[in-house]
């Protein structure tokens, strides 16, 4: 198909800057960990990223092993990136990670330089890229010297296979020593993605405030708990959704009563502010300044355009915080 990006894809997307960088992010961004693999529609896939593109969003978030099967996102988003949107390549933040399992034997998963390169130049080749914009590692390896794949990022960088470095899934002390020998190296980390949402807060007890001490920019994914802070789990659990998939990471088990009752309570007071759920939950993370960006993922054009509409409001009143507060606590991580 051929494809135009429209004109006015910047007028409505809102763009904050990421730490103490010269980045510029979305508000929100397109996370490609489900719906993109080999087990999905391709058509469906593109058509979700064009619309994206359209709507504003120039950060698109993958890692080796994102699919199902592994690499097959990337594998994906390197088609639609040669057919439709390789002329504007220059306007988008393409970022990868490595660190989990991707193949069998001791170099395949996380923190040693081989590992990191390896599974960095094959990222590369799937998607048909020089350069990522971001490249992560993906979860600290309590094994592998910190040292170690800390150089390593650093030589990423310094062979031009990616712009900027971020890190996943480190957890405040481990951030501060990361952080502190990218600094001694010359490449200062950019971004860090944590899992955040309004049922998981862990982030809030030390790494938020490492983060902004820093100059760092963060991006939660998972901010909608995998679906569980929509309205699709309201009632029951749907067939089509991601809890009732064999393939997913959220599981039947994650669905208790105490979540049912908090999810009602959440739906009640996004009700009243003219919001869904999901669109509630997107913003209560927004309404952080120290986050530069939240990862959504997208099973359909539909679903994408509803999270965006999060946009409209992202005020809280004091008493609306107060009560996603206290419908929450039963259930917070």
């Amino acid at each position: 198909m051929n494809y135009i990006a429209k004109d006015d894809r910047y007028d409505n997307m809102k763009y904050n800057r990421c730490g103490k960088s010269g980045i510029m992010l979305p508000a929100i961004s397109l996370g490609l960990w489900h719906n993109f693999g080999s087990v999905d529609v391709y058509n469906n896939s593109r058509d979700i990223l064009l619309t994206a593109f359209d709507r504003g969003i120039t950060h698109f978030d993958l890692a080796n092993n994102y699919g199902p099967d592994p690499g097959t996102a990337e594998e994906t988003f390197g088609k639609v990136l040669k057919q439709q949107l390789k002329p504007y390549r220059d306007e988008m933040i393409i970022s990868s990670k490595a660190g989990y399992y991707m193949w069998p034997g001791p170099y395949g998963e996380w923190g040693s330089k081989k590992n990191l390169v390896a599974s960095l130049n094959q990222s590369l080749k799937r998607m048909g890229v020089e350069y990522v914009d971001i490249f992560y590692h993906h979860r600290p390896d309590p094994e592998t010297p910190l040292e170690e794949t800390m150089r390593t990022l650093d030589l990423i960088v310094r062979q031009g296979k990616a712009l900027y470095v971020g890190l996943s899934n480190y957890n405040a002390e481990q951030t501060k020593k990361a952080v502190s020998i990218l600094n001694e190296l010359g490449t200062p980390c950019l971004i860090h993605q944590p899992r955040y949402n309004i049922f998981d807060r862990w982030v809030e007890d030390g790494l938020l405030d490492v983060l902004e001490e820093k100059g760092i920019g963060c991006i939660p994914f998972s901010p909608l708990a995998q679906g569980l802070l929509t309205s699709r789990y309201l009632k029951t659990i749907p067939e089509d959704s991601r809890m009732a998939k064999p393939h997913g990471f959220l599981k039947r088990d994650a669905f208790t009563e105490e979540k049912k009752k908090a999810i009602t309570g959440l739906n009640e007071i996004a009700q009243k502010r003219g919001q869904s759920l999901a669109q509630m939950s997107l913003a209560w993370l927004l309404k952080d300044k120290r986050i530069t960006s939240v990862l959504i993922g997208a099973s359909s054009v539909k679903q994408l355009e509803d999270n965006l509409h999060t946009l409209n409001n992202l005020d809280f009143t004091d008493d609306e915080l107060k009560l996603i507060d206290e419908l929450s606590a039963p259930v917070i991580k």
